[in-house]
């Protein structure tokens, strides 16, 4: 970073929001030192304003400066926070950045309550707040990712009249279906990781918090707490995840309302996000009431083309556009923005299209084969394959692919499954092998051998929203618990969360079903902070959740004429 400087700016540490029930929250902004008033970037969540990104996130931070070190031209990088935006960036460019610390953590004090409605509610005061500054052009932009997406949609469905365009960068939406409940199935691994590390480590008056180096104090605040008062002051996810196996209001609390999310956005969606994010940014640009929307999809770790030229160009023009009305033909933009993946080679070609799933998808059905574990045409005979929940995987593969494919869009797969319990988890991975065996893979969000794509489904929660499934998205009511009798077969339809690859001739298409996380034996690279095996963090272990007796017996998918299992894959035609 030799030579590069601090650019001028206005910088305003601990600034007071104060919200509609007397809790005044606490934010830093950052500003062109100017007399005229500029558009606003703002961020509100849960991970301290003051935890610099190369002291709290020091293994992704060393990662992002081995692998591009020249990310971020001109900035020291000195004042970046944690999946937030750069103010060394923005600011010059003529944008206030602001930083709020979201209510009972970092230095803004209360009860700590993730994607509650009360933090909802804080995040339309702070926009609304911002909007009237005397330095702020009363237009007021979100952009950030993971839980700085998520919560765009939460706080737009409120439509605060100063919110004038955001960008979900890789953000989760439906609390139950996208991250708390895969198919009714807890995903409790991310929560007992990600929930201690990165949030209850800055909650409001931790007395073990970094500490904030511009403040000189504990980036949790000036006053300490002891830890009864701390579990007093917060309510924790996975216990009412744990205690709520079926959807109902305390998960709708935490999701948008997609018909009430009207303001103009750009959802960056992952290629490899499964289990948390991607299924959000693509149910928001199909469902969002929005008229002005776009969708894009990129591969990568989780917190690196948000910062890579690519993605500050898209950011920038889009929010000029929207935040400064500047003319640079954004409005001309394809509504959808896709980068291919191709096997191996790291490459992705960018192509525009109009929709999403793309309007001349050649919807595809391949049919499983359990007495000779094919995929491809449909078997002349029943046969059954049996395994156990808790133990190897079945795998069914086609015949090599005589052409080039392409692959984008969201799939499904129907199974005819029977139990010798009284109920099963399904976990479905599509996988695809080169010629020499090899499997295809790509760097995830956080794992560096993730799968081309997963699905989950728990039998008792196998009845569907007529009104809402689709045939290549499933939609669960998760209202109720349908209970198997041993040996009864029942019809499950399994939503697959959507991918995008471009497939060799010669190669071969398979899926994999098992009774367990999708896995593979330790990479040789594993990602620095998380324990990844093909399946990151995105964990279905509790025990609570998934008793062995009920959980750990044995499977059986049924195929042939009568039972027809179905894998429905989106196949694009040449171009």
């Amino acid at each position: 970073m030799t030579g590069r400087v601090l650019p001028p700016m206005v910088v305003e540490r601990d600034v007071e929001i104060p919200m509609d029930d007397g809790v005044v929250l606490r934010a830093d902004v950052f500003r062109p030192v100017t007399s005229e008033p500029v558009p606003v970037i703002m961020t509100l969540g849960p991970y301290g304003k003051g935890v610099k990104y190369e002291v709290g996130f020091a293994p992704q931070w060393q990662w992002m400066m081995r692998t591009h070190p020249d990310v971020l031209p001109g900035s020291t990088r000195s004042m970046m926070a944690w999946e937030t935006v750069d103010p060394e960036t923005w600011v010059p460019w003529g944008y206030a950045c602001v930083r709020v610390d979201s209510r009972g953590a970092g230095r803004s004090p209360g009860t700590l309550d993730i994607f509650s409605p009360r933090e909802t509610r804080d995040y339309y005061e702070a926009i609304e707040w911002a909007g009237v500054q005397p330095w702020s052009t009363g237009k007021v932009g979100l952009n950030g990712i993971s839980y700085y997406a998520v919560n765009q949609w939460h706080v737009a469905a409120l439509q605060p009249p100063h919110l004038t365009a955001m960008i979900p960068w890789e953000g989760a939406a439906d609390f139950y279906r996208d991250w708390a409940r895969h198919g009714g199935i807890a995903s409790n691994g991310f929560l007992e990781t990600w929930y201690p590390r990165q949030v209850l480590s800055v909650q409001h008056g931790n007395p073990d918090a970094l500490v904030d180096p511009y403040l000189g104090e504990a980036a949790s605040g000036p006053g300490e707490l002891d830890e009864a008062t701390l579990q007093a002051q917060r309510s924790d996810p996975l216990p009412n995840v744990l205690a709520r196996e079926l959807d109902g209001d305390w998960y709708r609390d935490r999701s948008p309302d997609w018909s009430k999310v009207t303001v103009p956005f750009l959802s960056a969606a992952s290629l490899a996000g499964y289990g948390l994010h991607p299924r959000g940014n693509f149910e928001a640009f199909t469902q969002a009431a929005s008229a002005q929307k776009w969708l894009e999809t990129h591969p990568g770790r989780h917190e690196e083309w948000f910062y890579l030229e690519y993605g500050l160009d898209l950011q920038k023009r889009f929010l000029d556009h929207f935040l400064k009305g500047v003319d640079n033909g954004w409005e001309r933009e394809p509504r959808v923005q896709l980068n291919l993946r191709t096997p191996f080679t790291g490459e992705v070609c960018v192509r525009g299209e109009e929709a999403w799933p793309l309007p001349d998808t050649r919807w595809t059905e391949m049919r499983l084969s359990a007495g000779d574990r094919a995929l491809g045409e449909a078997p002349e005979a029943e046969s059954a394959v049996t395994f156990d929940a808790s133990g190897e995987p079945v795998t069914f593969r086609s015949a090599p692919l005589k052409a080039e494919t392409e692959l984008t869009g969201p799939l499904s797969v129907r199974l005819h499954v029977s139990s010798s319990t009284t109920d099963a988890d399904l976990f479905v991975t599509l996988q695809a092998f080169a010629p020499d065996g090899r499997e295809v893979d790509f760097q995830g969000t956080i794992d560096p051998h993730t799968p081309l794509a997963q699905g989950w489904l728990r039998a008792s929660h196998r009845a569907l929203d007529v009104e809402r499934s689709l045939p290549w998205r499933p939609y669960h009511r998760h209202d109720r618990l349908e209970k198997l009798a041993p040996g009864e077969i029942v019809t499950c339809d399994i939503e697959i969360w959507p991918t995008s690859v471009v497939l060799p001739a010669g190669y071969e298409i398979a899926l994999q079903v098992s009774g367990h996380d999708f896995e593979r034996e330790p990479p040789k690279d594993p990602n620095e902070a998380w324990v990844s095996r093909g399946s990151g963090p995105w964990l279905h272990t509790h025990p609570e959740d998934r008793p062995m007796p009920e959980f750990g017996g044995r499977t059986a998918l049924h195929t042939g004429p009568g039972h027809d299992s179905v894998l429905l894959l989106p196949v694009i035609p040449p171009r």
